[in-house]
């Protein structure tokens, strides 16, 4: 991930960087080695292209007899070889549901401006990807998403019984299923990424807490001058202001509109921005900056906070989740064998770490869709059927990856050679843990997801549906002052921070803060009584 951020609609939806983009895991070592070839005549996989179907498959009666294109919306970067992935994908979804596949994705640059215009603008789309940070829950409410209640029996039984009740029961708003849940559990908090090379060669302490990566990265600065000793992007709300709180325990999760909530006191909502705890948050980063261990050009950094870290231009991350860490050392080793990175779970430093919600990674069918049935019929292919699942999630075995003796997943060259990594479609959401595979550094993922085990408790946040209807012309004025005058001050960019925060208080007000607070408490109030939460 992504790098959970924009997202001040509902809890937990300002970090792209966790989220964004988080990992996978499970075991199959038996299960790869056939399953991503180009398909082939006698094997069970379509080669000949179908121009048409049965009227009806015969597992659902979902009727095929019109051939139809869907549209698929994924978040992020397109693969290099996604014509390629795309090809054998239709080659046989053309035999099996008459209907071809059209893989479109939105790059991670203003990655949420374009998702809110997808929803909103009524453009035919039949698969779009969901989660928390993407404000899920709020747009559901908002009626953007197909309830697929009545679909899931037509359309696709194998995946309603595929995915456990409790799930399904999870992912609800307002009592109806309005997307698919990925079923991997997984953990996707923050941890410290860096060079462990580069640590150990100039003596540097292992970041466990705040105060020891911020010693590791003045070491970076001393000794490697032209390296950024941390990789930080535009999103500072995201990659600065929501890993700074949820290290310090400031508050459960990263929270909209300057709303504090602590994990073990879930019924007190209080206002974070403006107190001593938000003034310590921005004096830190104010002290980061002076230090050189900010660049002051990163409101206009684009780039992902993993490159700079494959690339050698940078030496940590202040957080990312497990998966992702793996993903960055799979590409930093593919590239640079003699390079190492290291990482320390935020669980140990505070005490817990909270598996991944059901709603986190998840696919819907918008309202515009106009082949709803059709595309949920072609997204239980893309979990349940071995094919598409390992041809969209690994690429071609041969080609882009290949099962070395001990079953594990080996990327064929390197990130930039290679048009297909692993998971190259963003495919969090369509993982089976029956089909995964992985990489044998990803040993080093089941082991720390072990130890979060050891100290885990429930997500309490994520579950909260916001309503913002009442105040929806307040939360877009706010957003924009946030990023006029919060963004600079959560870079370290503003000397004065009292004078600053002062001003942002002032213009946030004007632009409806305090109406949102209260509407926004009211209805977490609720929730916390709905949910018994004390």
């Amino acid at each position: 991930m992504k790098k959970k951020s924009g997202k001040t609609s509902i809890l937990l939806t300002s970090v792209l960087s966790l989220a964004l983009l988080a990992g996978c895991g499970g075991n199959n070592s038996n299960t790869a080695a056939e399953a991503t070839k180009a398909p082939e005549k006698g094997n069970g996989d379509a080669a000949t292209e179908a121009t048409s179907a049965p009227a009806e498959t015969a597992a659902t009666g979902l009727d095929t007899s019109k051939k139809v294109e869907l549209q698929f919306y994924m978040l992020g970067d397109a693969p290099k070889d996604l014509a390629t992935i795309e090809a054998e994908v239709n080659k046989m979804a053309k035999e099996d549901l008459n209907a071809t596949i059209k893989f479109n994705f939105t790059t991670w640059t203003d990655w949420d401006q374009k998702y809110k215009l997808l929803l909103s603008s009524g453009q035919s789309i039949d698969l779009i990807f969901t989660a928390d940070w993407t404000q899920y829950q709020a747009y559901a409410k908002k009626g953007a998403f197909l309830p697929l209640d009545d679909i899931l029996p037509v359309a696709a039984p194998e995946l309603q019984q595929f995915v456990p009740q409790d799930m399904w029961d999870d992912v609800k708003i307002d009592g109806k299923i309005y997307t698919v849940p990925a079923t991997y559990k997984e953990y996707v908090t923050n941890g410290f990424v860096w060079r462990e090379d580069l640590r150990k060669k100039y003596n540097l302490p292992q970041p466990t807490d705040l105060a020891s990566y911020e010693a590791y990265m003045e070491g970076i600065k001393k000794n490697e001058p032209d390296m950024n000793p941390g990789s930080f992007n535009s999103d500072v709300r995201g990659n600065l202001h929501d890993v700074y709180t949820t290290l310090n325990s400031i508050v459960g999760s990263p929270l909209p509109y300057g709303v504090g909530i602590k994990y073990n006191d879930p019924s007190k909502a209080y206002l974070y921005w403006g107190s001593e705890e938000h003034k310590d948050e921005l004096q830190t980063m104010r002290r980061w900056q002076e230090k050189g261990l900010i660049s002051k050009n990163v409101l206009n950094v684009k780039d992902t906070i993993q490159a700079p870290i494959i690339a050698g231009k940078a030496a940590s991350i202040f957080g990312d989740n497990p998966t992702r860490f793996n993903d960055t050392l799979m590409k930093v080793k593919a590239a640079h064998p003699d390079w190492d990175l290291g990482y320390y779970p935020y669980g140990k430093t505070i005490g817990y770490a909270t598996p991944v919600h059901p709603i986190h990674n998840g696919f819907a069918i918008p309202k515009s869709s106009k082949n709803p049935e059709r595309a949920l019929a072609f997204y239980e292919k893309m979990v349940m059927d071995k094919r598409y699942n390992q041809l969209t999630q690994y690429g071609i075995e041969g080609k882009n990856y290949k099962i070395d003796a001990g079953g594990y997943y080996e990327l064929i060259g390197d990130a930039s050679t290679n048009g297909f990594s692993r998971e190259g479609m963003n495919g969090w959401a369509w993982r089976n843990p029956e089909f995964m595979l992985f990489d044998k550094s990803y040993d080093g993922v089941k082991a720390i997801f072990a130890e979060l085990d050891q100290i885990q408790k429930p997500d309490l946040f994520t579950g909260f549906a916001e309503d913002y209807t009442s105040y929806q012309a307040e939360k877009a004025a706010l957003e924009q002052v946030e990023k006029q005058y919060l963004y600079p001050l959560q870079a370290g960019l503003v000397e004065d921070i009292d004078a600053g925060l002062a001003t942002f208080m002032q213009k946030a007000k004007q632009a409806g803060l305090e109406t949102i607070q209260t509407e926004y408490i009211k209805q977490w109030n609720a929730y916390v009584q709905e949910k018994g939460l004390k």
